[in-house]
């Protein structure tokens, strides 16, 4: 019987460390689902000493996410393992992710302390966890370049203090794959308990290798791959889970391993991710890009169309991949339009669904064809957002070769209806200028992008803006066959955020004082 390899997936936490990748609370939760419907076996939510908001997105997720394993990440501090402890504990199945750096660099310049300091927190940490709940992860952070002697000792040491699963990081991504395949094979050989704990393996793509040292691992014993969606983390990111398990499902003969996931979720968990934190994925990525199952050449155009095996070694299908058009158009009624967002995975409420069908009727007369990709364009522009404090009335824009671009704009606000108009540098910065003026803020925009999700001239386009007011830094989305009205409607919901964000520290700060 083939081993079971559990994917212990770290999205929400490593994964948002990415530069520009944070997400809010409810932002967190739709990947949580996403993760789920997966089928990950882990899911590492946060680190929720580190924020209110990661505190709250992992106790969140302890409480919605069912059949998961929930974990949160916590230092080798007390205060740290006892608030990982409140967030995970109302999960079915609640995980203490500790850890502590074990190479010589991190302990002499990061701790200055000794070896033997270093084992002492080690085991300490471990025992407050395991007197917390029975589910205890120990990681070596800088497993890799940790002399191996010691890191036999750590190991043994925690696992005697009750550590379930050990975890082996190559955090700077600096290893190979036959020094990692070495490195698990000596720590299975020479730790004598090795037997009462599973072996993991966490690691990053700094060299490109993260994949391709997460398989070594499992091919030496590992029984727990670490990973993201996408490959998204720090620097240059971690291990892809779909790498790791459509190279697991292919490569079965080889490994001889398998793994719980469904992976005709793989595609829409790659494009939820790719979409909330604003990270495109490359189009020659494996098993995900959008080249991935794309032929060009006429020999591999006259191979494929022979046989498929001649030049895929995957089905397009086995991770959701679809490229047909949906059947939904302007005569769709409310019911088919229901049962489509529920087979793709969205479970609206009954004014969730209003607002979201409202808008997908206006989107279907105004484009050809409709895809699933406009569709989760509309459910992520009217659904799961923090509540509008200003919402989009209207917006009217002038502009020409030898015209200086104008734009009115309104806003609602409540009861109230505020409109200004303003000039910029072209209609866009016109609107922009035009919503400053409504909401009397100084906002500087860092970072404009724009892209269609869907094909044709007609596809819909996602606005992403980032903008920063009085220290805040944040990122709006809009969405719309109007890139105008899209930019529109990203600006006002990042000014949005900008408010909630000011609104949160203001209150901190009264509860300080």
């Amino acid at each position: 019987m083939s081993r079971i390899i559990r994917i212990f997936d770290t999205t929400l936490r490593d994964g948002e460390q990415s530069p520009g990748a944070s997400l809010n609370v409810e932002e967190k939760i739709q990947v949580a689902h996403a993760l789920a419907r997966l089928k990950v076996d882990i899911i590492e939510g946060g680190f929720p000493i580190s924020s209110p908001g990661d505190f709250e997105a992992v106790s969140r997720i302890a409480r919605e996410i069912k059949d998961v394993t929930v974990a949160g990440l916590a230092r080798a501090l007390r205060k740290d393992i006892d608030a990982c402890y409140d967030a995970v504990k109302h999960s079915e199945s609640p995980r203490i992710h500790t850890f502590i750096a074990t190479s010589d660099i991190h302990i002499a310049r990061k701790f200055k302390k000794s070896r033997e300091e270093i084992l002492g927190m080690a085991v300490e940490a471990v025992k407050h966890a395991k007197s917390k709940l029975p589910d205890v992860e120990f990681s070596c952070e800088d497993a890799c370049r940790t002399d191996r002697n010691y890191i036999v000792q750590v190991l043994t040491a925690v696992i005697d203090a009750g550590a379930t699963t050990v975890n082996i990081p190559d955090t700077v991504g600096y290893t190979t794959p036959p020094e990692f395949l070495s490195l698990i094979t000596h720590i299975r050989q020479n730790v004598p308990n090795i037997g009462r704990a599973v072996i993991s393996v966490h690691c990053h793509n700094d060299l490109g290798l993260a994949a391709a040292n997460s398989l070594a691992a499992v091919l030496a014993g590992a029984g727990q791959v670490e990973c993201t969606v996408n490959g998204i983390g720090e620097r240059a990111g971690n291990a892809s889970l779909e790498e790791i398990v459509m190279t697991l499902r292919t490569r079965r003969d080889l490994f001889d391993c398998e793994t719980r996931i469904n992976t005709r979720e793989i595609f829409r968990a790659s494009r939820l991710v790719s979409t909330l934190t604003g990270i495109p994925v490359q189009p020659n990525k494996a098993i995900v890009g959008a080249n991935a199952f794309a032929h060009e050449s006429g020999i591999h155009q006259d191979g494929v169309l022979k046989d498929k095996l001649t030049y895929e070694i995957m089905r397009p299908e086995d991770i959701g991949w679809s490229e047909s058009s949906i059947v939904l158009g302007r005569r769709s009624g409310r019911h088919a339009f229901k049962t489509r967002m529920e087979e793709m995975g969205y479970h609206l409420g009954d004014e969730q669904l209003d607002k979201a069908f409202e808008r997908f009727k206006k989107v279907a007369d105004q484009k050809k064809e409709i895809y699933d990709e406009d569709l989760e364009a509309i459910v992520e522009d009217e659904v799961g957002k923090l509540p509008p404090i200003y919402a989009l009335d209207y917006v009217h824009v002038s502009s020409g070769t030898h015209t200086i671009p104008t734009a009115t704009v309104r806003l609602k606000h409540g009861d109230d209806v505020l409109q200004e108009s303003a000039w910029g540098d072209g209609p866009i910065d016109a609107v922009y200028n035009a919503v400053d003026l409504v909401l009397k803020m100084d906002i500087a925009l860092l970072d404009y992008a724009i892209r269609a999700v869907s094909k044709g001239k007609d596809a819909m386009g996602e606005v992403t803006v980032k903008l920063k007011c009085k220290g805040h830094v944040v990122k709006g989305k809009g969405a719309s066959t109007d890139i105008i009205e899209a930019s529109a409607k990203a600006y006002v919901n990042g000014c949005n955020r900008l408010l909630h964000r000011q609104d949160t520290a203001s209150a901190a700060n009264g509860e300080r004082v």
